[in-house]
C-alpha cells in the first residue's frame, strides 16, 4: 500500500505577510499546494511559486464557498488540507495529520 498523499488547498489575496510562514509549516507533509488567488496585487503569487504551488486566478464574487470549491476542484491527492494563509501547523499538528491520514 502506498503512502497517502495530501493536497493543500488555499484561497489567497494579498497574503505576502503570512504565506511563506504558512507554507513552510506544511511543506513536509503536503504533496501539492493549490492556491486560488482572488486578485493579489502584492508578492503572494511569487511566494507561492517558490513552493511550486499550482496557482489559479479566480475572480472574487463575494462568496468564500465559491473560491474554496474552486481550490478543491484542482486537488489531485488522497486527502485535502484546507488552511488560511495566516495559519501555521506546529509539530503537534503535523504529527496528528500524519497519524490521521495513515490510519
Amino acid at each position: 500500500m502506498s503512502k497517502p498523499t495530501i493536497s493543500l488547498c488555499m484561497i489567497a489575496k494579498n497574503e505576502e505577510t503570512f504565506l511563506e510562514q504558512c507554507l513552510n509549516s506544511v511543506k513536509s507533509i503536503v504533496n501539492e499546494i493549490i492556491i486560488v488567488d482572488t486578485g493579489s496585487t502584492d508578492n503572494t503569487k511569487n511566494i507561492a511559486k517558490k513552493f511550486k504551488a499550482k496557482i489559479f486566478d479566480f475572480k472574487w464574487i463575494d462568496d468564500f464557498s465559491a473560491a474554496r470549491n474552486e481550490s478543491l476542484k484542482h486537488a489531485t491527492k488522497d486527502w485535502i488540507l484546507v488552511l488560511d494563509a495566516d495559519e501555521v501547523l506546529d509539530e503537534e499538528g503535523i504529527k496528528t495529520i500524519k497519524e490521521l491520514v495513515n490510519d
